[in-house]
């Protein structure tokens, strides 16, 4: 028996997004379950997304609004333990690595110790699901899968530009006018988990 898991991350709606695309709906419909990795930012994207499939969710780093959520949290899912986190990490990593990026119009590639640092944390776990990089990625690393399904929000040229247009604070507004210039940015996508008792079979589709 294989079960079908629909991941999403960073859906960031309606703080960056007024609703969820459609076709996030249109790929992940029959799905099992729902995992959603965190940047969720509201009640009513969780309920959306339950129309698909029971929810499991965790608390990312604009989901101050949804406290009663954890911070991690492991499902179980044909015998394959599978954690889910959205994968922050301090400040001192954090801001400087997103600086980068920026001024680098994108060609910096941040984040790239966070696969192995949640592998630490997480030493048993058969897979682990994050979020919060907004970059699709799919490893193997120590005998577990470490998967990310990429963003549903994705910082471009045209979102950047959009988000200058709902008045944000100065200093928003001053790293959109930088982001506005991006050169290199990822698509939206989400994921998909084939989860039996053979294995997990990673995939990533673009929305």
């Amino acid at each position: 028996m294989t079960t079908r898991v629909g991941v999403v991350a960073d859906t960031h709606c309606p703080e960056f997004l007024d609703k969820l695309p459609a076709r996030l709906f249109e790929v992940l419909e029959g799905v099992d379950l729902v995992l959603h990795a965190g940047d969720i930012n509201s009640e009513e994207t969780l309920a959306a997304l339950s129309r698909l499939a029971p929810v499991e969710a965790v608390r990312g780093d604009h989901d101050g609004s949804l406290e009663n959520l954890p911070a991690s949290r492991e499902v179980t899912v044909e015998g394959k333990r599978i954690v889910l986190v959205h994968g922050q990490r301090s400040r001192w990593l954090e801001e400087p690595n997103t600086l980068l990026w920026t001024l680098s119009l994108g060609y910096f590639r941040p984040h790239r110790g966070l696969p192995r640092a949640l592998r630490r944390r997480f030493p048993s776990a058969d897979a682990i699901v994050y979020g919060h990089t907004h970059r699709a990625r799919a490893e193997t690393i120590g005998g577990a899968l470490l998967f990310n399904p990429g963003g549903v929000h994705q910082w471009s040229p045209a979102t950047a530009s959009r988000r200058l247009t709902r008045n944000p604070g100065w200093f928003e507004w001053c790293w959109l006018q930088a982001a506005r210039h991006l050169r290199r940015y990822e698509k939206p996508s989400v994921g998909i988990l084939e989860v039996g008792s053979s294995g997990i079979l990673p995939r990533v589709i673009e929305l």
